[in-house]
């Protein structure tokens, strides 16, 4: 699929609409010890990068952890200010940046495949994400990284359902709509 020019306000509403998916998911939430909670908001943090890319899934990361910055209630079981920064959960926040950046890298602008979708939301949405979170979440809560790592495996079987359920949308959503896959420049047309 090659890269096509969109006006900003195209780009603006697909950043405006899977910041909504990810604020909606974060109604799905199965709170755990620790303060990190499961929930469905890295389902749509992968189909961001699936869908948007790396030059716009992280505008809607962006959106909104600022959101969430300002206070409103954006984030799993309603949490939102600037403490979620600082708490256990503030570097799995910052991996979904990274995360969707990964995800939109390997998944590329061609034809989504199976192995190729899936392999972009497990190195970037599992992967990375858990890359940033797990370090900060050890020196936020003060147990080793070690254990720390070892106590985020309760997260990794949701996570994969979540990966194999964003893999299937993905690659569906691309065949039902390829044009919303074209790639976008961030430039104003």
């Amino acid at each position: 699929m090659t890269t096509t020019t969109r006006s900003w306000g195209a780009d603006a509403a697909r950043i405006a609409v899977f910041a909504a998916l990810i604020i909606a998911l974060g109604l799905v939430i199965v709170p755990l010890p620790g303060g990190v909670p499961i929930t469905g908001q890295t389902l749509g943090v992968m189909l961001a990068g699936l869908v948007l890319g790396p030059r716009i899934a992280p505008l809607s990361i962006l959106t909104v952890l600022a959101l969430a910055a300002v206070g409103l209630p954006v984030l799993a079981g309603g949490r939102g200010g600037l403490g979620v920064f600082f708490g256990p959960s503030a570097g799995y926040l910052i991996g979904w940046i990274f995360g969707v950046i990964v995800i939109g890298l390997i998944a590329g602008s061609r034809r989504l495949s199976w192995w190729r979708a899936g392999s972009a939301v497990l190195l970037g949405g599992i992967g990375t994400v858990y890359l940033f979170g797990i370090p900060v979440q050890a020196l936020v809560t003060g147990v080793p990284l070690g254990a720390t790592a070892l106590s985020s495996l309760v997260f990794l079987p949701g996570d994969l359902i979540k990966a194999v359920v964003a893999t299937v949308l993905g690659v569906a959503l691309q065949r039902a709509y390829p044009r919303a896959f074209a790639r976008t420049s961030l430039r104003v047309a």
